[in-house]
């Protein structure tokens, strides 16, 4: 269907339909999903080539045989109150489950658990599903390390010994040393919900500052421990927001995570400064996480160690900018100096454009007790105050700063200015002509680590930090960095690269070698499964408007093109994020035991080729990422990996959005649909906690423009039955997956998508055509997907 179709639903009179009257229970012949498909396969035994004839026999024979499964679905008809409408720009648009945002509304607790056992219905007819559990299970076992990272003269880094909940955060002497558990999180709960989200350590390693998160929430409560005797501090600090959803690029360049909150120890270590919200109206912390509120007035606290968080120093804060965002940065100053500088980065919404306002503590009279007897904020000067481009502090000599931008650079570079003289920038690192640079790191006192996205795939260089000169690039595999370790006084730096086939390989190097190498620290997951039997390519398709879309595949080597082939077809596209090579236990299971082939998009709105893809994909763009992905679709069928009643689609949050938006578009190119916390109502999504900040990506419906692009995509606003366009076509097999504390992107809009796919295409009908299953999996104590305990991440990928 092109943008012209008409894809509004068939109106009926919900009047004459009673609540939660069963109107729709039929036997499904040809209901079975695409999973459902992978699970009736039967594992194929070591040197079983899926690839050869007679593995491509044996999946044809399986998909055949699964045509025989038959599901009962009963779907309970939500009730439809057509009076709820919304007036735009003189388009009446009709609303009829707004009381589906209401999550504490008797009604929607009444569909939720109606969708739940629905849902859970569907999932026991799967006959292998018990297989697939028992080998991602299996192939999930195996120890887990993040990068080692120094922190005064102690060294730190994450473990899981395979199956735990949550890693551990261990502390060493030395990287030869017994570790030692510093933080267990999985003692914290009895389920393994509760996460450490975030976590800073003082200059000297003394004390530690980390963040809590419970059932998957953004709110974060911190904490803080004494290092040395493991003792946890009376100091608590609660409503602080962590977004865990955030570029690669961001969370190379800073210390710690990002998030909507930073911690920023001053260099005295009796205090740090953090973000916070207000606390929710009428939301206790116990039930943190399930409202949905929107999120505003973000600011800026100082808190001591040792005293109540009601005592704290508010040290910024905008009255005038509600939507503002803010984090911090304590300077990192080259040299001995007696400057102590802090940097406020402020943020709009979702695009890599910030303000940059700095602070030398050591000018303030009195110290920061001061702000709070005096109740003024820190006098902040302004080095840039304007949202046109991004800047991210890299390393300063005293008042010469050098930063990370996109400032007439859409891929990125490297810049330099000297606060004493604000009007003058110079360029240390120039853009590229063809690879984005997607972080800079100073390290070694003298060099600057420069990670650049090459087609897709990473690369690190070392540059000289003075004058930007190239010296030498390291030798990596190809794949995705997705750790560095190492700050400005380090010579040694910890990296740690994985891949589509490699669980993780973490090096080791001296940058004050004279011929540094890269050596081996460890490396993960080698002996899961025999690495050699499978392969990795990457093809450009070509998309509707020309442009060419990288797109991997992965499936056992050597696999024959007949279109035998179940494929899971997986992309994102938005919000400058770039999908580059990520290891994937249950994606594997699929490629190594039911003949799989596995392709991840790289659709426009993605931050792969810098920010002109990125803005491709957004905004008045945003169809683009559709024509992609719809196109990536038809090229997997075209050349032979597969079918389309064989495709499945999947994707998250924004990625769910995309899911949602080419089933409506095309139903007939897929045969499932997984769309994982999508956002999926385009009209309303910035009126509910942190929404408003992707008006930056999409666009806003109090804009009449915007109204008439974001109404032709919305996927609640177009739903459609296909079958009145061709005879005999419906909607694939769909799941929307979602969770009781996503506070990003809340339950909301699942449920409402799910109403209104459930009516169009079942309850409304007699004898609807739509016999493909519409259900949605909503999980309990989870939230947007970070700090998702394992057991929870295998249950979902069951």
């Amino acid at each position: 269907m092109s943008d012209d179709d008409d894809t509004s639903c068939s109106s009926v009179n919900a009047s004459a339909l009673p609540r939660a009257a069963s109107l729709h229970s039929k036997q499904h012949s040809q209901g079975i999903s695409a999973l459902e498909r992978f699970h009736v396969q039967p594992s194929l035994k070591d040197g079983d080539g899926v690839g050869s004839a007679a593995g491509g026999q044996a999946v044809a024979d399986s998909m055949r045989s699964a045509q025989d499964v038959k599901f009962n679905l009963q779907y309970t008809q939500a009730r439809r109150d057509e009076s709820v409408k919304d007036v735009y720009y003189g388009v009446e648009i009709v609303d009829p489950y707004r009381w589906l945002e209401d999550p504490d509304f008797p009604e929607t607790k009444e569909f939720v658990e109606r969708q739940v056992e629905l849902a859970n219905n569907v999932l026991l007819k799967c006959s292998n599903r018990e297989k697939l559990k028992e080998k991602v299970t299996s192939m999930y076992n195996y120890p887990r390390y993040g990068c080692p990272y120094k922190r005064g003269n102690k060294f730190f880094h994450t473990h899981n010994s395979g199956l735990q909940a949550q890693s551990v955060l261990y502390i060493q002497g030395s990287l030869e040393a017994d570790a030692d558990v510093l933080l267990d999180p999985n003692a914290l709960s009895n389920d393994g919900t509760v996460a450490l989200s975030m976590k800073e350590f003082s200059e000297n390693a003394e004390f530690m500052a980390y963040g809590l998160s419970s059932s998957g929430s953004d709110w974060v409560t911190i904490k803080v421990m004494c290092v040395e005797d493991r003792f946890v501090q009376p100091d608590t600090i609660s409503w602080v927001e962590c977004c865990w959803l955030v570029p690669l690029r961001f969370m190379l360049l800073l210390s710690g995570t990002v998030k909507f909150s930073s911690i920023s120890w001053t260099h005295d270590h009796q205090g740090f400064f953090y973000n916070r919200y207000p606390q929710p109206k009428n939301v206790e912390c116990s039930d943190a996480g399930t409202e949905t509120d929107i999120n505003l007035f973000h600011e800026l606290y100082y808190h001591f160690l040792g005293t109540d968080q009601s005592d704290d120093i508010l040290c910024w804060k905008d009255l005038e900018h509600s939507a503002w965002l803010s984090s911090t940065r304590i300077t990192d100053d080259g040299k001995v100096c007696t400057m102590q500088y802090l940097l406020l980065l402020i943020g709009e919404g979702c695009d890599p454009v910030n303000r940059l306002y700095y602070c030398d503590l050591t000018e303030i009279s009195g110290g920061l007790k001061i702000l709070k007897d005096t109740n003024s904020i820190l006098p902040f000067t302004k080095l840039v105050d304007n949202f046109e481009a991004q800047h991210l502090y890299v390393a300063n000599d005293g008042p010469i700063f050098t930063f990370f931008t996109n400032k007439n650079a859409p891929k990125y570079k490297v810049t330099r200015v000297s606060i004493n003289d604000p009007e003058v920038w110079w360029n240390v690192i120039p853009e590229s002509e063809t690879d984005v640079l997607s972080s800079v790191r100073c390290v070694n006192e003298k060099n600057l680590l420069a990670c650049y996205i090459h087609d897709v795939k990473h690369v690190l260089q070392v540059h000289d930090l003075r004058t930007g000169e190239f010296q030498w690039r390291l030798p990596l595999d190809i794949g995705s960095v997705t750790e560095i370790s190492g700050n400005r006084k380090d010579s040694e730096i910890f990296i740690n690269v994985t891949s589509f086939l490699t669980p993780g390989t973490i090096y080791r190097s001296d940058l004050s070698a004279p011929k540094p190498e890269l050596k081996v620290l460890r490396e993960i997951g080698s002996e899961i499964f025999v690495r050699s039997r499978f392969e990795t390519k990457q093809v450009f398709v070509t998309s509707k408007d020309g442009a060419k879309v990288p797109m991997f595949i992965v499936s056992e080597k050597d696999l024959v093109q007949d279109g035998n082939h179940p494929a899971l077809l997986y992309g994102y596209g938005g919000f400058n994020i770039s999908l580059t090579p990520s290891f994937s236990v249950s994606r594997l299971v699929l490629v190594q035991h039911y003949g799989a082939v596995v392709a991840v998009a790289n659709v426009r709105g993605g931050g792969e080729y810098g920010e002109e893809w990125h803005k491709a994909g957004c905004l008045l763009k945003k169809q683009n990422c559709f024509d992609d992905f719809i196109s990536c679709g038809e090229y997997l069928v075209k050349e032979g990996y597969t079918q389309s009643n064989r495709l499945c689609i999947e994707g998250g949050s924004n990625g769910g959005l995309l899911v949602a938006a080419c089933i409506n578009q095309r139903p007939d190119l897929f045969g499932c649909a997984l769309a994982h916390v999508g956002v999926m109502d385009m009209l309303r999504f910035h009126k509910f906690t942190i929404g408003h900040a992707w008006t930056s990506e999409y666009g806003c419906s109090d804009n009449e423009e915007d109204f008439h692009n974001l109404i032709k995509f919305s996927p609640i606003h177009n739903v459609c039955r296909p079958w009145e366009q061709m005879k005999g076509l419906q909607y694939p097999s769909t799941m929307l997956l979602t969770a009781d504390h996503d506070d990003r992107v809340v339950p909301l809009h699942s449920l409402k998508l799910l109403a209104a796919l459930q009516y169009t295409l079942c309850t409304s009908l007699a004898d609807s055509p739509q016999t493909n299953p519409i259900i949605a999996r909503i999980d309990r104590k989870a939230g947007h997907g970070a700090g998702r305990p394992t057991q929870k991440i295998m249950k979902r990928e069951e």
